[in-house]
């Protein structure tokens, strides 16, 4: 669970990406809106997650939004799990006592937000919700004024909700 809910403001942050490189939600905001994912590595719902976030990424992530995640593990054993799970966005490492997570009053993941570029908070989606990230891409398609693509394939057996 969050308290964060939509209309709220997203704490701004600070934190280093696997690469090393720093980035704010301030900065990551100048190009667009930002679907923030927080995980960890050993969770299966989160596991199960990240390769439809890689997909809004493949249909969204160049221009329309900037989708990032936040690891609550090491950027080694974190770097292992994207390159497994085929995640090639941002991913940012929020070090133990987890300062960004407990900023955003974080008790499970997957957590993710779709922020405004003024940082409001436009939804909060919970462990794995299929119809939050059918509403994430429906939103970002909407804003270049082109038909939402499936997110998921009708070959797909996805289930429409599993908690964190």
């Amino acid at each position: 669970m969050t308290d964060l809910r939509a209309g709220q403001l997203a704490p701004n942050f600070s934190l280093l990406a696997l690469g090393g490189k720093s980035y704010s939600l301030t900065d990551l905001l100048t190009s667009g809106p930002v679907v923030l994912a927080f995980f960890k590595i050993s969770c299966p719902v989160c596991q199960f997650t990240f390769p439809f976030l890689q997909r809004l990424h493949e249909l969204y992530g160049t221009g329309t939004a900037t989708i990032v995640s936040i690891s609550q593990d090491d950027p080694r054993p974190t770097q292992r799990f994207n390159k497994e799970y085929d995640v090639n966005f941002l991913t940012l490492v929020d070090p133990h006592p987890y300062p960004v997570s407990n900023s955003y009053t974080l008790t499970n993941v997957p957590t993710i937000f779709l922020i405004e570029q003024d940082r409001t908070i436009k939804l909060t989606c919970m462990g794995f919700s299929k119809s939050d990230l059918e509403t994430i891409s429906a939103d970002l398609a909407s804003r270049n004024h082109a038909p939402t693509n499936p997110l998921f394939r009708l070959d797909e057996i996805v289930p429409a909700f599993k908690p964190g």
